[in-house]
């Protein structure tokens, strides 16, 4: 028997107390909402029970006698006024922005659009019942607080950064039960756990799994969204991935990484929900209050503001949109143990209300929230709308992407002219782009690679993309790509381009890992993982995205990713917390915190940086405030050796400690020491390390192996 009362406005969703559930939903423009109630299996709701309270623009009620496990979801009643920007249509069932959990999947349909689809009849509503083809939220019990969900939380310093996606990283593991793969059960499999823990990552981000839609394009075309970017649900795990450990199977794999030292990331999407445009679907957002929800053109507020590319931008300037965003983000740390977030186009969400300012209140209201404070926020710091690329332009407390750093290294390595600068820049954490901010060399997150463009095997692979599987005639994904395929676009036999191919791998991966700043791999490079060209590949749920565990085409590779992480754990002078800036370390010697050499033996002058065809330079560096901690790195991107003279200045004697020439890259221990003003013959396409005397070579951190 299910009675109802008044119930409370706070906190918004759907809340079981031991007797029964209440019910909350924000809409300021809705005149009645309705819950309606649905028994498993069953096309249409059983009850439909009017909320009875509306407080401060949330609609509420108390059911008794509701438990957890009911499905259910909103029909909100309010003016069809396109050009006001209202577009309520109770005929849509609408799922509830708090879910905990979403069952089911979307159903294309025209039934789900709130208008007339056609012929330019979008003000013309709809009425069709969309029920049938939407999926159901779920009642569920309310959270049990458990310690070993408490986040790992590593200090940014030590952070080492694994991008990958749950199904594409388990989904053939031959190790992993047929049954689990591909779900968040898997990721706790010993089989992951131990690789993760090997490579000498300490924070898993796992791309989107907070409920998403399939684009319907891409279904019609037999495709799937499988990135995951059109959020549907920011409190619901993706249903698609539950298996059979359900909801705790994500919670197991989590207590599972925490135990092993491992810090989980989730890639968030509060810049644009799975709606679209104005001529999109009426799934949630838009048939609660389209017009709070989302930015809304203030010329015509039939249209969207489209910040995106995507057809619509969140509001996170309303005060209720940003406490969604508040609220759903608290959960993921509370309930889940979400130690960092990386905010996918997070320029959307400092547009207050249009203009990008670091200065926004959803900055302002992370940094004094007591849960959010203490996690790592990651800004993907661009939008497409104007002025949204705001690279440096973060506030305190964030990190950011950096796509400079990705585009100098590939561009260096690839031979362009004129990149020297841009590398040196990287490598010292970028301060040009993150002090004017007050912030250190932790604000720049470095990568080669990421889930979008081409992995790091395919950037030594191709020169054109190859995205005809995603069925848009090969017009999708950007075309800069930074690469050079060596001589043959693709797969080849030929001995000496798959050796060139390994060694420039080796190149891009050192310099991410031995700049200053927060590295980031990206799942399978370790690997040589392949996408064949496609450098959009968010449509392929099948082997051009999921990782090969049976074929590993460069096996030393995963050994020079463990050993170069372990040198860099080993060494404090590569995670500085504070940037270069030429000072004297000791003021009774020369030397200086950063050193730029030239291989005369000398260092560089302004002839060496305004040479744009320079392609080899020596970077000495030191620890803060910590003479003895100093490491030398010559890099030689050139294709022809040359003999590099170590110069005076900054002493010596050196010994070898890595080589990307090496397939391993570990240096046999116990090589001789080189003395200061020696010629050291540097391959091309190399880097090598140098550290000085009773500086820890990485041993510390134990090699994988010394081949």
């Amino acid at each position: 028997m299910i009675a109802v009362d008044d119930g409370v406005p706070a906190p918004l969703g759907a809340h079981f107390d031991g007797r029964g559930v209440n019910f909350a939903l924000f809409s300021e423009h809705a005149t009645a909402v309705d819950i309606c109630l649905f028994e498993p299996g069953e096309r249409h709701e059983t009850r439909t029970v009017r909320l009875p309270c509306r407080t401060d623009d949330v609609w509420h009620g108390y059911l008794r006698g509701v438990l957890p496990g009911q499905l259910y979801g909103y029909r909100v009643h309010g003016p069809w006024d396109p050009a006001a920007g209202h577009r309520f249509n109770a005929s849509k069932l609408v799922l509830d922005p708090y879910a905990r959990e979403i069952r089911g999947r979307i159903r294309w349909h025209d039934a789900l659009y709130g208008h007339r689809r056609g012929g330019g009849r979008e003000d013309r509503i709809d009425r069709r019942d969309s029920a049938v083809y939407m999926p159901r939220c779920v009642v569920t019990a309310p959270e049990v607080p458990d310690l070993a969900l408490n986040p790992v939380r590593r200090p940014l310093a030590e952070t080492v950064v694994y991008e990958a996606h749950v199904k594409a990283l388990t989904r053939t593991h031959p190790d992993i039960p047929e049954a689990e793969r591909g779900t968040y059960g898997a990721l706790a499999h010993p089989a992951i756990i131990e690789h993760l823990v090997k490579l000498g990552v300490t924070a898993l981000e796992l791309l989107p799994i907070q409920a998403f839609a399939d684009d319907r394009f891409l279904v019609e075309k037999g495709l799937v969204n499988f990135w995951g970017y059109q959020p549907l649900g920011y409190f619901a795990p993706e249903p698609r991935y539950l298996g059979e450990g359900g909801l705790g199977g994500l919670k197991a794999a989590i207590r599972e990484l925490n135990a092993a030292g491992i810090e989980t990331w989730l890639d968030v999407v509060y810049n644009h929900t799975a709606e679209g445009d104005h001529t999109g679907p009426t799934l949630s957002f838009r048939g609660i209050d389209n017009a709070s929800y989302y930015k809304l053109d203030p010329a015509d507020p039939r249209r969207n503001r489209d910040c995106t590319g995507c057809g619509n931008t969140f509001d996170a300037s309303h005060p209720r949109v940003m406490q969604l965003v508040l609220d759903s983000l608290r959960h993921w740390v509370t309930a889940y143990g979400i130690a960092g977030f990386r905010f996918d186009l997070a320029s959307s969400l400092g547009r207050a209300p249009f203009a990008f300012t670091p200065q926004a209140a959803f900055f302002q209201a992370v940094a004094q929230d007591p849960v959010l404070a203490r996690v790592k926020m990651v800004a993907e710091p661009w939008d497409v709308g104007e002025g949204g690329y705001q690279l440096g332009g973060y506030p305190r407390g964030w990190s950011e992407w950096n796509d400079k750093f990705r585009d100098a290294a590939r561009g260096f390595w690839k031979g362009d002219s004129a990149t020297l600068a841009k590398v040196t820049q990287g490598l010292t954490g970028s301060r040009e782009v993150f002090a004017p901010s007050g912030r250190s060399p932790l604000a720049s997150v470095n990568f080669i690679a990421s889930h979008d463009g081409y992995t790091l095997a395919d950037t030594v692979s191709y020169e054109e993309k190859h995205n005809e599987a995603n069925g848009e005639d090969n017009r999708d994904g950007h075309n800069h790509n930074v690469s050079r395929n060596y001589g043959v676009e693709g797969d080849t036999d030929d001995a000496a381009i798959l050796a060139l191919r390994a060694r420039q791998k080796r190149n891009m991966l050192a310099t991410v890992m031995l700049a200053q700043g927060v590295p980031m791999l990206l799942m399978g490079d370790e690997r040589s993982r392949s996408q064949g060209g496609n450098n959009n590949a968010y449509a392929q749920d099948n082997p051009t995205s999921w990782m090969d565990w049976s074929v590993d085409p460069d096996p030393a590779l995963t050994d020079f990713v463990a050993n170069l992480l372990a040198l860099r754990r080993a060494q404090p002078a590569l995670r500085r917390r504070r940037f270069f800036t030429g000072a004297l370390i000791d003021p009774d010697e020369p030397l200086r915190d950063v050193h730029w050499l030239s291989p005369e033996g000398i260092e560089m002058e302004v002839r060496h940086w305004s040479d744009d065809g320079l392609q080899v330079f020596g970077m000495q560096i030191g620890n803060d405030g910590d003479p003895g901690d100093r490491l030398l790195m010559l890099f030689n991107a050139g294709a022809e050796a040359v003999s590099f003279r170590l110069a005076p200045v900054i002493g010596g004697p050196w010994t070898p400690a890595f080589d990307t020439g090496e397939p391993a890259g570990a240096r046999t221990p116990g090589a001789p020491a080189i003395a200061a003003g020696t010629a050291v013959p540097l391959p091309g396409r190399t880097v090598l390390v140098l550290t000085a005397p009773g500086t820890e070579t990485g041993n510390r951190g134990g090699w994988v192996s010394g081949r």
